[in-house]
């Protein structure tokens, strides 16, 4: 791997134009209708469809009219007016997904309200922060290494973090870490939050060592097998959460909503407070279907915003807490104890290790949809950099007193739909971000809207994050092995996202030895983290248990010999290495002790056309 990360070194390294050029190519930018507005088709950004579109112009005698947008490159030079509102638009697409984090995470420590709005900023201005560095990649001195990929891969709040929360405060609460009133009231735990960062500062350092360990090794200990029923372990407790909002919020259940003397309060589950989720609900599927091209990749956001406009005409919002926020806020107004919470170590290192993969995928689908390569020297140094600006993204959001920032892939979408690639766009995006941060009452009306509204925007959020999981999952193409590793990882992963609390009474140590005392407290907290105790025993079975020729694999190859018996006068390694099924190969090389990692199983259709084709991309 070093050697293709010298040779990527080498790749780019070429020569920069110099500063006069650099001065005349911006006043022509910014003087000149084409480096304002170039000659974009910007009508097909705002351009929605309606209802039986395509039957109404038929009947006129209209053809449909399908112009194709030109394709911007990593490094395409950009209108401004073009970029300003692509930036916009990628901004508003990952903005949800930022904001959700903090707010829920700020709940369960029981922080007061201005503690949750100086948290959705500082959430904003890191994740523009960061994201530039991702964009930029840096190149380390001396070394043939990397940080950031250079793509579109945007950085923002992780959302594995919320499950680990989810169990790591209420053992806070229990062992009397955090303080609780006399009456039993939890109280609001800053030396809590503390801990969680301090623990996520010295897990990060893991996915840093990762990121300069040899891909062969990571796709071996960490592939689909393992990842995928990890994410979707993660996902299940965060659409439980996301769900308890949408029908009044997830701290009143069975009780009035969101507390006694609250505007519009009501019972937990009414008919009011589930038809507004289902407002916004509703909304995102509208948008997805009838949206311009610039809706649509925004459509979640949207839909929070429609939620928001009919929940503040029927009296829903309390701006009490908007008119006290401040203007302006930024990082470190409000600060944090940091220490290290020891049960919460193992946990928030399988989280790190989730973020690597995921890190990983995200990118190779970036340098997809922006048409970039995605095997060879070029795409290993990307990954390397990527990962390695992730670890950094984890340790420095930390000390920024923000929980772990990680690579999003909701971009990817705007990517595709708008056939821009470029890193300006990208710039554009952390510009609005950070400003969205700045501004302290914006983050102040995001912590004021109602939990039904904010219930029915996350839940389908987390649904998303199951999704991909399954995704990730369905990847493999499943031998008897396979499916066994599996069902033996997700069976404690469910079952304790199922009943989180099946694992506390089976230490029943109650003696002055604090050491051992945290010790079965972390044991504890890790079988009851599902998707922690999922990614064990994946990763133990996954080595524990050979790939093996079975039946169902022994067809597949069979059928691939066949097709491959079409291009027996064609001698052209690539070609054969495309046809070839990766589970073969994986399983052919378990027999020499040498297991490949699993790959996607393309279905085969050999035609002369598809193979020229084919050979014409790579």
């Amino acid at each position: 791997m070093d050697q293709a990360l010298q040779e990527a070194v080498e790749q780019e390294n070429v020569p920069r134009e110099s500063w006069k050029d650099t001065v005349r190519s911006i006043r022509k930018k910014w003087t000149t209708k084409e480096g304002l507005l170039g000659d974009y088709n910007y009508a097909f950004l705002f351009t929605p469809s309606y209802p039986f579109q395509d039957y109404i112009a038929r009947k006129r005698g209209l053809e449909p009219v399908h112009r194709d947008q030109p394709f911007f490159s990593l490094n395409s030079d950009i209108p401004v007016v073009l970029g300003f509102i692509l930036g916009l638009q990628h901004s508003l697409s990952m903005l949800a997904g930022v904001i959700t984090p903090p707010i829920l995470i700020a709940g369960v420590a029981k922080m007061d309200t201005k503690i949750q709005e100086y948290l959705v900023s500082v959430s904003l201005i890191v994740s523009g922060i960061m994201s530039a560095v991702q964009i930029t990649r840096f190149h380390i001195p001396y070394t043939p290494y990397y940080i950031g990929s250079g793509v579109i891969s945007v950085v923002g709040t992780s959302f594995a973090t919320i499950t680990l929360v989810n169990n790591v405060f209420p053992m806070m609460y229990n062992t009397g870490y955090c303080p609780v009133a006399a009456d039993g009231t939890q109280l609001p735990c800053p030396d809590g939050y503390g801990a969680l960062l301090g623990t996520s500062c010295v897990c990060a350092l893991l996915e840093i060592l990762i990121a300069f360990t040899p891909s062969s090794l990571l796709q071996k200990m960490f592939p689909k097998i393992v990842t995928g029923p990890v994410i979707v372990c993660i996902a299940l407790s965060l659409i439980e959460s996301g769900f308890q909002d949408w029908v009044g919020g997830s701290g009143c259940v069975d009780a009035i909503c969101p507390s006694k003397g609250a505007p519009m309060a009501g019972e937990w589950g009414s008919a009011r407070f589930i038809g507004l989720g289902f407002l916004v609900y509703t909304t995102i599927i509208i948008f997805e279907k009838y949206g311009a091209p610039i809706m649509r990749s925004c459509a979640v956001i949207l839909g929070l915003l429609v939620g928001c406009i009919v929940a503040a005409a029927c009296g829903y919002f309390d701006k009490t807490s908007i008119d006290a926020a401040p203007a302006g806020t930024f990082m470190w107004v409000h600060t944090f104890k940091l220490s290290v919470y020891g049960p919460a170590v193992l946990p928030m290192l399988v989280v790190y290790i989730v973020l690597a993969t995921e890190c990983i995928g995200d990118v190779t689908a970036t340098c997809e949809v922006s048409r970039l390569e995605v095997e060879g020297a070029q795409y290993e140094s990307r990954i390397q950099g990527a990962v390695l600006s992730d670890g950094l993204s984890g340790l420095l959001s930390g000390l920024c007193t923000i929980t772990p920032m990680s690579t999003f892939a909701q971009n990817n979408g705007v990517i595709s739909i708008t056939k821009c690639a470029s890193r300006q766009v990208g710039y554009w995006c952390c510009f609005f971000m950070i400003i969205m941060g700045i501004f302290a009452k914006f983050g102040a009306a995001l912590v004021a809207i109602p939990k039904p509204v904010l219930g029915g925007m996350t839940t389908f959020l987390f649904t998303s994050v199951a999704v991909a999981g399954i995704k990730i999952i369905s990847t493999t193409p499943f031998t008897r092995r396979d499916r066994f590793v599996l069902t033996c990882s997700l069976l404690p992963g469910i079952g304790a996202t199922l009943v989180p609390t099946w694992f506390s009474k089976f230490f029943t140590y109650s003696g002055s030895n604090n050491t051992l005392q945290g010790f079965l407290n972390a044991i504890e907290l890790i079988m009851e983290s599902g998707f922690a105790v999922c990614a064990i025993v994946g990763i133990v079975l996954n080595q524990f248990l050979p790939q093996e020729l079975d039946e169902e694999l022994m067809d597949d190859i069979e059928l691939q010999q066949e097709n491959l018996s079409v291009f027996d006068e064609r001698n052209d390694p690539e070609m054969i290495s495309h046809i070839l099924s990766s589970k073969a190969k994986e399983a052919e090389a378990s027999e020499s002790q040498n297991p490949q990692s699993y790959e996607l199983k393309d279905s085969i259709r050999v035609t002369e056309e598809a193979s020229s084709s084919d050979t014409e991309r790579r």
